[in-house]
């Protein structure tokens, strides 16, 4: 049978390169042959090259026309036609009437946008627009749920939800990478995946599959996989070797993904040595006399800001972002929970520019700051919920963000939150932050507010001590360093007004606490300046 989409015409007789015969293959315009003596398919060379791309340009007519062709099973698989209809699969046809291609379809927020196509037996590419697609098979299923299944290729996607068929005459929900080296479909999709309660991963059961299972749960989150174990390679062979059983069975007894691992011998002489050779990057010339102390910034550390009201923590943070982004090349993240986007842009734009700018003058400052995109900015404007604060400083970091600046903590949870206490809530976030901060080897600057002083207040000056940071105990211990300041905002000299004297409370890798020297800030420049800088200021004044 012939396809009927087909309008292909007959160009000549080929010799066939599988069972050699001189004449036997009928070769038509679309570039397919068909071997009347074996009735094996032949491509030209200019359709092998087409069977090798990975990506075709997107275009909407072959879409649509793709969406016209008919729905079979997958006889050889044991997956039935109602299974291939679920998920929308299509096929077309050789002109011997055998199928050729299979056509899976991908979308984007429900919409059909392309499809990966299988030429059979193994040879993929694609057609239509994949940024930002959805998991193979996720608009079959609605959000939320007990369970999840996610394989590393559609038929084995389809081969569980036969299982399900068979066992339950129910399609649970189960969707599909379009690979095992493409997890980006778990990044954009990561708030569906973990509106289910568990998530099993069904990877094939050799070493890319182990590795994409490590790759996968730490972008989904350890607190929500398990991990399935397969009597075969995989879903499909799982299927036609041991029937519905096989994989109802792997599933219940899918377990807990744990990172966790026996670390011995030459494998701590190499992460103590490691740790002897950790890159810092240095705090801003305005804050010097915080690296005599700490040494810098490290990736997998966390570092805890504190003073009182109006002492300059948010210009400090913002000081200490644009140094990030002038020493390193990575991605940036801050959450700002008593700023909107638009006020924080707004002050990282008075940074660069004069007091009354011209519209050119501010649209050059946005640039520098804002330009390259490696500053994200994630806004809640007020309380949330721990829960909803973890996964979003989580999605920074899947988004490539290495440094992460949380203003502040004190303000992310309430009284009650996640049914929680205030204090257990901090307790909470500060775990979670610590995991977060381990897992994805990121630095993480946290603002936090201080207790009402008993004796002469912060906002004249005083310097707290560690017991003076508001919250729970949790807030002290899990952090790395400490640094105080303070400015007197009463003085009557404008010079000791605006002097931030600056103090290490705690630091884990130098083990130096103490004084380290003032900053100033220019109310001109809404820039801070160093002990130097401040002197060569008061000189010209």
């Amino acid at each position: 049978m012939v396809n009927k989409m087909s309008k292909d015409r007959f160009v000549k007789h080929m010799p066939c390169k599988h069972c050699g015969s001189s004449d036997a293959v009928g070769m038509y315009s679309n570039g397919i042959g068909t071997c009347f003596k074996c009735k094996k398919t032949t491509f030209d060379k200019e359709r092998e090259t087409e069977m090798q791309e990975v990506r075709t340009p997107y275009n909407p007519e072959s879409i649509t026309t793709i969406n016209s062709y008919d729905t079979r099973g997958v006889q050889e698989r044991g997956i039935t036609k109602q299974v291939a209809m679920h998920f929308g699969m299509k096929v077309s046809y050789n002109m011997d009437g055998t199928i050729e291609n299979h056509y899976y379809p991908y979308t984007k927020k429900g919409e059909i946008v392309g499809y990966k196509i299988r030429t059979l037996p193994k040879s993929f590419r694609s057609k239509g627009d994949f940024e930002g697609i959805d998991l193979f098979g996720q608009s079959a299923f609605t959000q939320g749920g007990r369970s999840l299944t996610i394989t590393e290729g559609e038929l084995d996607a389809m081969a569980v939800a036969q299982a399900n068929l068979t066992k339950s005459n129910t399609i649970y929900p189960v969707v599909s990478l379009p690979s095992s080296s493409n997890l980006n479909p778990l990044i954009a999709n990561r708030e569906w995946i973990r509106s289910f309660d568990t998530v099993v991963l069904m990877f094939d059961q050799d070493e890319a599959g182990e590795g994409a299972v490590d790759k996968a749960a730490k972008i989904i989150g350890w607190d929500k996989v398990k991990v399935a174990q397969l009597p075969e390679n995989d879903p499909c062979e799982t299927l036609i070797k041991h029937g519905a059983p096989g994989i109802i069975n792997a599933f219940w007894g899918a377990r807990p993904y744990s990172p966790a691992a026996i670390v011995r011998g030459e494998s701590i002489w190499e992460e103590f040595t490691k740790r002897k050779t950790v890159k810092s990057v240095a705090y801003p010339p305005c804050l010097s006399g915080l690296n005599d102390k700490l040494g810098g910034m490290r990736q997998g550390e966390i570092t805890l800001f504190t003073s009182g009201t109006g002492s300059g923590k948010s210009t400090m943070i913002k000081e200490i972002i644009l140094q990030l982004k002038e020493e390193t090349e990575d991605n940036i993240g801050m959450i700002s929970l008593e700023e909107s986007i638009g006020d924080s842009a707004q002050k990282f734009i008075q940074m660069f520019t004069p007091e009354e700018p011209t519209e050119e003058q501010e649209r050059k400052a946005f640039d520098k700051v804002f330009g390259d995109n490696r500053l994200i900015l994630l806004d809640h404007n007020g309380a949330v919920s721990d829960s909803s604060l973890i996964d979003q400083i989580e999605n920074l970091c899947l988004l490539g963000c290495k440094y992460l600046v949380l203003d502040h903590i004190t303000i992310a949870v309430s009284e009650g939150t996640d049914g929680k206490t205030g204090n257990e809530a901090i307790d909470s976030i500060m775990s979670s932050l610590l995991k977060i901060v381990k897992k994805h080897d990121v630095w993480l600057g946290i603002i936090s507010h201080l207790r009402k002083s008993q004796g002469k207040s912060f906002e004249e000056g005083h310097l707290a001590s560690i017991d003076d940071i508001k919250g729970s105990g949790s807030i002290k211990q899990i952090s790395f360093d400490i640094i105080t300041f303070a400015r007197n905002l009463i003085a009557q000299n404008e010079e000791e007004r605006n002097t931030i004297q600056l103090r290490v409370l705690k630091s884990r890798f130098t083990g130096l606490t103490g004084d380290c020297g003032s900053a100033f800030y220019d109310q001109k420049t809404k820039r801070l300046k160093g002990q130097v800088d401040f002197l060569d200021y008061n000189a010209g004044a």
